[in-house]
């Protein structure tokens, strides 16, 4: 398998955006799939790479990406050391982040043989938050020709209660507990302003109704952070979307950090079935 690791650069705040990428070289073009990781993630984090080789071998430029302002680093890939960046996180920063990735694709191939990639086959896989963002992004992104998220958050804003937004917006920032880490991360009100300055854009419900491509939505029937009933939204929005739950599985599928196991937790091991099917065409 051939693999690699470049650095973009965020066209807000020039922070680095790290990508990686993985295929088997096999002389035949493969379809990118691009990978965006949740909030208070990153492209490293728990089994992502197992997920990626997986993926991968069955047939796939697997790409994966740092949004810019997760506060990580490519010199410090694996912890949160811009905490700064993290303040300044907002999802107008991480759409566009998705944005810089797939220009590069689209553009420059991510410098593959051509005859290794199909760059006009690109694929959006988003975890969590970075569910609801790919979500998006597909919906205003022709490029994007298919959608799958893992325990997609079905509404941004959804975990702001009216309480919760008073006090941020009279101290103008928060602090999020990293309970792996049990970093106090800063999370400035911007992220709010911007959030309710582009409200048409960042409504899901409203933007699914303009999607039409494949769609995808899986979730763990026992996901303790994200509720399996998001999938009756994406229903009810856009009734093309294909449902699946996985039983028993948790936010992560099984998942943990550091992941040092030598194959994927069984809920995973469906995860990636499911994905490849939807997403891999079969000769």
């Amino acid at each position: 398998m051939v693999k690699k690791e470049i650095v973009l650069t965020s066209r807000q705040h020039q922070r680095s955006i790290g990508v990686d990428f993985r295929f088997i070289a096999d002389g035949r073009p493969k379809p990118v799939v691009l990978f965006v990781h949740g909030f208070k993630g990153f492209k490293d984090a728990m089994h992502f790479n197992a997920l990626a080789d997986t993926i991968a071998t069955a047939g796939s430029v697997y790409v994966k990406m740092n949004l810019s302002h997760n506060g990580v680093t490519p010199e410090h890939p694996l912890d949160f050391v811009d905490l700064e960046a993290f303040a300044n996180n907002n999802f107008s920063i991480e759409m566009d982040d998705i944005d810089v990735v797939l220009d590069y694709i689209q553009n420059q191939g991510l410098d593959i043989p051509r005859h290794e990639i199909n760059i006009d086959e690109i694929y959006l896989i988003g975890h969590s938050r970075g569910g609801a963002v790919s979500i998006l992004k597909a919906c205003e992104d022709p490029r994007i020709k298919k959608l799958v998220t893992w325990a997609a958050v079905p509404d941004l804003g959804a975990f702001w209660t009216k309480d919760f937004l008073a006090s941020w917006k009279q101290n103008r920032v928060v602090y999020i507990k990293n309970a792996r880490t049990l970093q106090d991360m800063p999370l400035n009100y911007q992220i709010v302003e911007d959030f309710e300055a582009n409200s048409e854009r960042f409504n899901i419900g409203s933007q699914l109704t303009k999607l039409n491509i494949p769609f995808m939505a899986i979730h763990g029937s026992e996901d303790e952070t994200v509720a399996v009933e998001s999938l009756l939204m994406f229903k009810s929005f856009y009734p093309e979307v294909i449902r699946k739950k996985i039983e028993g599985a948790g936010h992560t599928f099984g998942g943990k950090h550091p992941w040092t196991e030598p194959s994927l937790p069984d809920h995973s091991q469906q995860l990636a079935e499911q994905t490849i099917d939807f997403l891999i065409a079969k000769e």
